[in-house]
């Protein structure tokens, strides 16, 4: 390495450092304010009253099962793989012949 690249490197680690302390630095003097949940909604006019969740952690469920339901979407093909693969030649003959 010559000297140019080691001064060149010097330079860029000092340049990093300064960028990387500086942000450190302004964010100490921010006070700290405390966790807060979201409000939940309230359920509008003439709403069945299990249509509005209770509690957070009733909207996560509600969200798991979803995305539950999504993952099984997803993974259809892969199901339905079995079903497909003994009509496959047939299927392949009826394309061939259009």
């Amino acid at each position: 390495m010559t000297k140019t690249q080691r001064l060149l490197a010097a330079v860029a680690l000092a340049g990093a450092a300064a960028g990387l302390a500086a942000p450190a630095a302004s964010a100490a003097d921010l006070p700290l304010s405390p966790l807060t949940l979201p409000e939940l909604p309230t359920p509008a006019a003439g709403m069945p009253e299990d249509a509005a969740p209770n509690s957070v952690p009733e909207i996560g469920a509600k969200l798991n099962d979803g995305l539950t339901q999504l993952d099984q979407l997803a993974t259809l093909p892969d199901r339905l793989q079995p079903v497909v693969d003994p009509v496959a030649p047939v299927l392949g003959l009826a394309g061939a012949i259009q």
